[in-house]
């Protein structure tokens, strides 16, 4: 009896002790959220902006094409750097640009940091957004100053358009062109017994060579090389514009020396000064009226002001009709089903797109693309929302980064279609992926057996390679959807089959040659597509924008954070954005998923980073 009371008051004590500690940990975690949601309240304040300040636009910031909910750990961050950037929304940038200009206690810009985007923010098309902005900014005599330390070529698209450029003395200028890198497991994957098979419509459909090949096909290598040559010879004429040298002789420098010291960038007319960050701030101090003892400039950072500050709305005219464009950002890889945050979730966005298309207050509807594509089958259902939208309501579409294959196809039955220059789209075609571990089972001696009813029911079981004739299905369901996304780009541009064939076969264009094809309408960005959509609707002289989706509660993102904090320990390096690169490539798998495993997807090779 004795040895029973002390087993039941030994366990009696451990289940006490684990209750004890089960009570502590969610007692902890629900202080954490409160603090971290508290520290999140705080940076909603209302900006305050000194009289005479300079807007400090840090180019660290990822330029998203949609809102994002603040990022739980720049929150953290911020505590002992607040003006530490972290994202801004490309709409939201350029019209606290455009607000700058008018605000009076705005004194100047000044440009620092250094782009170092993730996914698809701060692509080559929303720089370019942001450098017409800031070439606005400048024409309001409002100057403009930068301060670089370790520069890339992005950097310098940006930065060029400033009066004075002044480089740190230890920093450096990298301008050695453009690059894209491919890489390729098919080696690796025959290593450990991974089998992929592919069909594909389209000659230059590369997206299947990762897993497939060891190296570019000469179609993909000659697609890459257009699409580099193209957005190289842009960014070299604007840089070389803004700082009064020739596209050619800016090119020699490149060849010569595409690495240069701060000395170098100046002797090049690339900088105008080599100055410390303190020097730099000392020249600001004076600029802004600042106390000579204060720390630093009277300033206001990017990220602040662009949360509160916006350009006055025009006054409507006298009768004028009123109403609502919707800008609805559809961003990232196109899936099936509901979808990440970072994804395009075919189920969720035919949700938003319904409600839109039946709401009588929204006049018009504005489709941003900033995706590779995706799923073929979820492709097609936003798609079909957009075209049951535009039987009653204007929809126009402005192409951001990536508009290509799926964003493509979501794209194609827009009454218009804004494009950058540096645009990624076309890529009309369509791919089968298939995966099999067979061999790494039997070399791990794992084993399947099956039973059936039909000679195809398990066509799609990723335990052993498919058969020739299951590979015709797979071909034959490939064809037919390469036949529909033909059709529908040629009824929704008015072009005839033969020739969306010519520029199809999976071919990316960027987006001044997608234009001269008739793949796109216009050149502009958003801004220019949101009038765009006004004036279609007739409401051009009294409108508001409603902006969706909206961004998730940042409760929400914060335990969606939480999940990945360990690839927060390390600042991003050479090796680190290798590793990122490797988990973005192996994250497709997990991004097939269209039922019939058949899609309309760009290669993550011609994700210019």
């Amino acid at each position: 009896m004795h040895k029973v009371a002390v087993m039941k008051s030994f366990f009696a004590s451990l289940l006490g002790s684990l209750v004890g500690m089960f009570l502590f940990a969610f007692l902890a975690v629900l202080l954490f959220f409160g603090v971290i949601g508290a520290l999140a309240a705080l940076g909603e304040k209302p900006v305050t902006v000194p009289k005479s300040a300079y807007l400090v636009f840090d180019l660290s910031a990822d330029i998203h094409d949609g809102r994002h909910a603040p990022d739980p750990f720049a929150v953290l961050e911020s505590i002992d750097d607040p003006e530490r950037s972290k994202s801004l929304q490309l709409r939201s940038l350029t019209r606290a640009l455009g607000a700058a200009a008018k605000d009076d206690r705005i004194k100047g810009l000044l440009i620092t940091g250094s782009i170092d985007a993730s996914d698809y923010a701060s692509s080559l098309a929303a720089l370019t957004e942001v450098r017409r902005a800031l070439v606005a900014f400048k024409e309001s005599k409002k100057p403009v100053y930068a301060h670089l330390v370790q520069a890339g070529t992005r950097d310098l698209f940006l930065a060029s358009v400033a009066d004075e450029i002044a480089m740190d003395p230890y920093g450096g200028l990298n301008l050695p062109g453009l690059a894209s890198e491919g890489m390729y497991f098919a080696g690796a994957m025959e290593k450990v017994g991974i089998g992929a098979q592919a069909v594909r419509v389209g000659r230059y459909k590369s997206a299947i060579e990762p897993f497939t090949a060891r190296k570019m096909s000469p179609e993909s290598r000659e697609q890459t090389q257009a699409l580099l040559d193209s957005a190289w010879t842009t960014l070299r004429g604007e840089i070389a514009s803004s700082r009064g040298l020739s596209p050619e002789a800016l090119q020699a420098v490149v060849d010569s020396d595409g690495f240069l010291d701060a000395e170098a960038a100046l002797k090049a007319g690339l900088v105008t000064r080599v100055a410390y960050a303190d020097e730099v701030t000392e020249e600001l101090k004076k600029r802004t009226d600042s106390k000579p003892e204060a720390d630093n400039f009277q300033r206001v950072a990017m990220t602040a002001y662009a949360k509160r500050a916006h350009p006055p709305a025009p006054k409507p005219a006298a009768g004028a009709a009123a109403g609502t464009i919707a800008v609805v950002y559809a961003e990232g890889v196109i899936v099936d089903g509901e979808g990440r945050t970072d994804e395009v979730g075919g189920k969720r966005f035919v949700r938003e797109l319904r409600r839109l298309r039946l709401d009588p207050k929204v006049s018009a509807i504005v489709l941003r693309v900033n995706s590779p594509g995706g799923s073929a089958s979820a492709s097609e259902h936003i798609l079909r929302e957009l075209r049951l939208a535009r039987e009653s309501k204007p929809v126009v579409v402005s192409m951001g980064g990536y508009a290509a294959s799926g964003g493509y196809w979501i794209s194609s039955f827009a009454d218009h279609i804004f494009a950058e220059p540096m645009t990624i789209t076309g890529s009309i075609g369509v791919f089968g992926l298939l995966f099999n571990v067979g061999e790494l089972s039997e070399k791990v001696g794992v084993s399947f057996d099956v039973v059936k009813t039909g000679r195809y029911a398990d066509l799609m079981t990723p335990s052993r390679p498919k058969t020739a004739a299951e590979l015709a299905l797979v071909q034959r369901d490939v064809d037919w959807i390469y036949g529909e996304f033909l059709a529908r780009v040629a009824e929704g541009r008015k072009l005839e089959v033969a020739r969306v064939k010519e520029l199809a076969e999976g071919r990316v264009w960027i987006g001044a040659a997608a234009l001269e094809r008739g793949l796109v309408d216009e050149m502009g960005g958003l801004d220019d597509a949101i009038r765009y959509a006004a004036k279609k609707a007739g409401i051009e002289e009294n409108y508001t924008v409603r902006e969706r989706p909206a961004a998730k509660p940042f409760a929400e993102t914060l335990a969606e954070a939480l999940q990945g904090i360990e690839s927060r320990v390390l600042e991003r390096g050479p090796f680190s954005r290798m590793l990122a690169r490797l988990e973005s490539e192996f994250a497709q798998l997990g991004q097939f998923n269209d039922p019939k495993g058949a899609y309309a997807r760009l290669p993550e090779a011609y994700i210019l980073r």
